[in-house]
């Protein structure tokens, strides 16, 4: 099973809080980085919770949660190393890992019910980067 960091800002509180008992259901180690409750807070420090994370363990994957997942994907595509892909649908949710290999799912709770979020999820986790071309489109922004 997957190490999965996750965070929220309290506009994405509640979808956070039932992917992470999602995840733990299916067994994987899941590293809740808040917030606790749905009182107001900045998004950004969120985001950079989750991407401190994943930098100091690369087999990670992560998770953001805001209302509509932009404003958090914005927030950690700004580190380097981070590729963070807002899906708001599977097909999305799978290219962003075959093609662009993104190691973090942004998705928003006030666009996104809990199902789709939960399949979107669980097919992000399961999809392997193909490499090829892809690899070498990506590491264009590497140099």
């Amino acid at each position: 099973m997957s190490t999965i960091y996750i965070a929220s800002d309290h506009g994405g509180f509640n979808l956070k809080t039932s992917l992470v008992q999602h995840l733990k259901d299916k067994g994987h180690d899941v590293h809740d980085l808040g917030p606790s409750a749905p009182s107001s807070c900045d998004y950004p420090i969120k985001a950079r919770a989750v991407t401190d994370a994943l930098l100091q363990n690369e087999d990670a994957l992560g998770i953001l949660v805001c209302g509509t997942g932009i404003g958090m994907s914005m927030a950690a595509n700004r580190v380097p190393g981070i590729r963070a892909a807002v899906c708001t649908t599977e097909f999305h949710a799978s290219y962003a890992r075959a093609h662009n290999n993104a190691n973090i799912i942004c998705l928003g709770e006030r666009v996104t019910g809990q199902g789709i979020a939960a399949d979107m999820v669980d097919i992000f986790l399961a999809t392997p980067f193909e490499g090829g071309r892809h690899l070498r489109r990506i590491s264009i922004f590497d140099k």
